[in-house]
Order: C-alpha cells, then sequence, then structure tokens
C-alpha cells in the first residue's frame, strides 16, 4: 500500500494574526502531518516571517497561486487569515477549486453570505472550518457535561463579560479596522462580531444554539467611544428558539483587560468558563471545582476530518448560523452611539491612547447575569 501522502497546506494572509497559521503549518511540516506548499499576501514574508525562514514558495494573491502551472505543490487545505470582506470569495474559489479550507472568525459579512458560503460547502462537499478556535476546548464538552448532571440545577440563564483594551493602534491596524461598510462592502468590525466574537459563539454553543434557526430573536445595544464607526461598549440579548436566554456585556474601553468569560447560571451554582485559557470553575453550595483543560487546534481537526471522513469538524461553518444571526442583528441594526464625554476618560498618548468607560466592567457584568441590555439596566450612559 503506498504511504499516506500528507496533506499540502496553503495560508493566504500572513501578517498579523495570519503568521502565527503559517508558524502551526510548520510545526504540523515537522510532525509529517503536513506540508506548507504556498503563502499568499500582497506583501511578501521578509526576513525573520516563518514564511521567509522556510523558503515556502510566495504568490501576492490567491489568483495566482490558482494558476500556477502543474498540481505537485498544489494545496489540498487553504487557511484564509484576510479581511472579513474576503471571506466569501476566497473561500468559494478555494472549494471550487477542490479544496477544504479553514477561514478565520467571523464566518462572513452577513447572514446572506453565510448561507451562501453553505449551499458552496454542500454543492462542492468540501469542508470549512471556522477559526472559532474555543470549540476545540476540551472544557466546552466538560462543561456540557456538568450541565447534564445537573451540577448547577436548571439552567436559568447563559452571559459573556469581555473588558478588554483596544489602542488608537489597533482602529489603524488596516483601512476596515472599526468600519462597518468599505467601499460599498459590509465589514461589521466591532466588538460583538470580531475581537469578543468568542464569547459571543462560545456562550451560543454552550447553550447549545449553533445554526440560524436556533435563535428566535436579537436584541443589540451599541454604542462607541471611539472615532470609529462601528461598536466598541455594547451589549447583547439573544433569546433562543427553546425559550433561553443570553446576555452579553462586551467592550474595549476596560479600565483593565481581564480574561473573557461565559457563565452559565444555575438554580443551584453556575459554571465560568475563561475560554481563552481553557478554565473551567464550578461553583454551588456545596462543591467548587477549578481546573484547566487541553484544546484541539483547528487545522489539527480539519486534517484528522479529511483523514476520517465520517468524523465532523469541531467548528464546521454550519454551526455558526446562531453568531451570524446576532452579525446580522449589528450589521442591520442603528449606527451605534456615541458615548457622552461625562463617561469617558482618555488615557495614552499617540497608538497607545485609549478611552476608558467609566464602571463599564461591572455594567458588563450585569448585562450577562441578568441577560438584560445596558439600557434596561439603566447604565449612565444610556440616560
Amino acid at each position: 500500500m503506498e504511504p499516506h501522502r500528507p496533506d499540502r497546506l496553503a495560508v493566504v494572509g500572513i501578517h498579523g494574526h495570519g503568521a502565527k497559521h503559517v508558524e502551526h503549518a510548520l510545526e504540523l511540516q515537522r510532525a509529517g502531518r503536513a506540508r506548507l506548499v504556498a503563502v499568499v499576501d500582497p506583501r511578501a514574508p521578509g526576513p525573520g516571517h516563518p514564511g521567509h525562514d522556510a523558503g515556502v514558495a510566495w504568490f501576492p494573491t490567491f489568483g495566482d497561486l490558482l494558476s500556477a502551472p502543474g498540481d505537485a505543490d498544489r494545496p489540498d487545505v487553504v487557511v484564509l487569515s484576510t479581511p472579513i470582506p474576503t471571506h466569501l470569495p476566497l473561500a468559494r474559489a478555494a472549494m471550487e477549486a477542490g479544496m477544504d479550507v479553514l477561514l478565520e472568525k467571523p464566518t462572513t459579512a452577513s447572514l446572506a453570505e453565510h448561507t451562501e458560503l453553505v449551499a458552496i460547502a454542500d454543492r462542492t462537499g468540501r469542508r470549512v472550518q471556522v477559526g472559532f478556535q474555543t470549540f476545540g476546548s476540551h472544557a466546552l464538552p466538560a462543561a456540557a457535561e456538568l450541565v447534564a448532571r445537573g451540577e448547577i440545577g436548571d439552567v436559568v440563564g447563559i452571559g459573556a463579560v469581555g473588558t478588554w483594551i483596544r489602542t488608537a493602534a489597533y482602529w489603524a491596524r488596516a483601512p476596515w479596522a472599526g468600519r462597518r461598510r468599505l467601499d460599498g462592502r459590509d465589514v461589521v468590525d466591532g466588538v460583538v462580531t470580531n475581537p469578543l466574537a468568542h464569547a459571543v459563539a462560545t456562550a451560543l454553543r454552550v447553550g447549545g444554539a449553533t445554526t440560524a434557526e436556533d435563535v428566535a430573536w436579537v436584541d443589540t445595544d451599541l454604542y462607541r467611544a471611539n472615532p470609529i464607526e462601528a461598536d466598541d461598549t455594547s451589549s447583547v440579548r439573544v433569546v433562543g428558539g427553546d425559550g433561553r436566554r443570553y446576555g452579553f456585556g462586551l467592550t474595549l474601553c476596560a479600565a483593565e483587560r481581564t480574561p473573557a468569560r461565559v457563565l452559565v447560571l444555575g438554580t443551584r451554582g453556575e459554571l465560568e468558563l475563561e475560554y481563552e485559557h481553557d478554565r473551567l470553575r464550578l461553583r454551588t453550595d456545596h462543591l467548587t471545582m477549578d481546573k484547566t483543560y487541553g484544546r484541539t487546534p483547528l487545522l489539527d481537526d480539519l486534517l484528522d476530518a479529511r483523514a476520517d471522513g465520517s468524523r465532523p469538524l469541531l467548528c464546521d461553518v454550519r454551526d455558526t448560523g446562531a453568531f451570524m444571526r446576532v452579525l446580522e442583528a449589528v450589521r442591520t441594526g442603528a449606527d451605534p452611539t456615541p458615548l457622552p464625554d461625562a463617561v469617558v476618560e482618555w488615557h495614552g498618548e499617540g497608538d497607545d491612547r485609549h478611552p476608558v468607560v467609566r464602571d463599564v466592567a461591572h455594567w458588563c457584568e450585569r448585562v450577562a447575569r441578568t441577560q438584560q441590555t445596558f439600557s434596561e439596566l439603566g447604565a449612565p450612559w444610556t440616560a
């Protein structure tokens, strides 16, 4: 029997977060699990970049890679770490060329694009894994098991708290950063849909909401302290088709960055998942648990699924429909309301300059625990 040929990989979008994908692809190559055959970006990988140091073939566009002569180094799997508006066209081109895809989050720029992407995957039979890395956390099934065993009683609500900091340099990182639309195309680059999208998607996943049909409705309450189009401080309430309530209190204007958390609130206790660290805490009147779990990288999982056709993906594109319902509500909702100067204090200079919204961590926590919006709770900036 002919030995199995390692899957051939290409990474599209290799700077910023994309460089981490290149590094991981090279780790897989050293382990004999895959081979990185190409990197794609308008900017070539310079000295010190992992793609340059490994001598990987570089193409300025994905079209250049697809039109390259010969099949010896044609990728089997493409990692797309590119601007949000490019997700659908690049994923379509890859699937129609016979490639499986690891697509960075958010999945697409609209719910309609998500529907189209799923249809292309169905038509071509290709796999699309979406880069919600938390879906590979072993803490998620552990949390589900604790809930199923009744450790916290009946679930009365699920929330997520994200209190992060983003400086002026973050909003200047790309022309589409902090935009709702650019050149007539949806971007939706705000706190709910990009930097803290994991909080939203993970909480929905923990509650069993994965498809668009699992969401009954979404209420958004969006604000901004930065001079951007998109939201940087927001509350969102989601009600699932099963009646389960979710509350998301999210900001990029905190006084200090704290680990993002998903809360599962029950009649006899609660679970707290620090998803960035795969750390799960259980608190009840009679029991406390604090445990850190492992995580399966999503590219590894995609390669495993290619080797075993019956194996489902950890974050199949179809399982991001519930998140896309939230993104759609943000996309189609009113522009974020500018926060009043009285509740915003500016810190730092130049690229490090960033706003701090007074008591925002407190209000984000209340949103998560009550599944009410800032406006319903009477946060001072909503008066």
